[in-house]
């Protein structure tokens, strides 16, 4: 069925000057990055001589001077002409507020009082007193009788960390357990413990010997004239062989 058809696939010819051909190939050279840069490639091969004394450069420096030097001076041009000259600093109303706030900022001024005052220290007559208390203060201080441990302003991850918080650990692991270093290696019996006892106990509930007594313990004496001994003993003299 589809053997013409495919014997008419391979004998398709289609003329190159059609306008659908020729529209393809116009496209291809426009989308073309090499046709695109092909001029620019030829220029490139033939080289340039660009020496510093020419005069594109020149004028070009000459430019970026000129540029320059006016982008320099352009706050400077502007700003001409609006003050008015002072005789001195203290006539100039914004250099003395920069001199008071200076002054104000200087921190051998600011503590300039203190440092005269805290010299003229008078020990009032019970000092003795008042050190007694700092120092009992002190004792019973709960500030410094907890020492917060501190924070950490390192890597978590850095190995001298690692270090020390496992030094950390054993430490107080050996202070935690410091009180109970008396009694490594001395021994100990069980005999009379909680457990024991309890065992001993359960031990004693679920004995059945202790709870039945058996029938052969029982210490008993028959009574020899009983109507059911005797004709036990007649009938065994009667069934006798001798």
């Amino acid at each position: 069925y589809t053997e013409a058809w495919d014997a008419d696939k391979t004998s398709i010819h289609v003329m190159p000057d059609t306008p659908t051909i020729l529209l393809a190939k116009a496209n291809a050279a426009n989308v073309s990055h090499k046709l695109y840069v092909q001029a620019w490639e030829e220029a490139k091969k033939k080289g340039y001589d660009m020496r510093a004394d020419a005069i594109p450069i020149r004028s070009a420096k000459a430019s970026r001077d000129i540029a320059s030097d006016y982008k320099y001076k352009e706050t400077h041009e502007k700003e001409k002409g609006h003050y008015i000259g002072c005789r001195s600093v203290q006539d100039d109303p914004k250099m003395v507020l920069a001199a008071r706030a200076m002054a104000l900022q200087n921190d051998r001024i600011y503590k300039k009082a203190y440092n005269d005052s805290k010299s003229q220290v008078h020990i009032p007559v019970d000092a003795m007193s008042l050190q007694a208390a700092k120092e009992c203060q002190t004792l019973v201080s709960d500030v410094d009788y907890r020492q917060y441990l501190h924070q950490w302003t390192c890597l978590p991850d850095q190995n001298d960390v690692i270090h020390a918080r496992k030094a950390y650990d054993l430490q107080s692991d050996n202070v935690y357990k410091a009180d109970l270093e008396w009694l490594r290696g001395i021994g100990w019996l069980t005999e009379g413990s909680v457990d024991v006892v309890k065992a001993k106990k359960a031990q004693e509930l679920l004995n059945e010997r202790l709870y039945r007594t058996q029938p052969d313990k029982i210490k008993f004496t028959s009574i020899t004239d009983a109507p059911d001994v005797v004709q036990a003993k007649i009938n065994a003299l009667q069934l006798s062989d001798v």
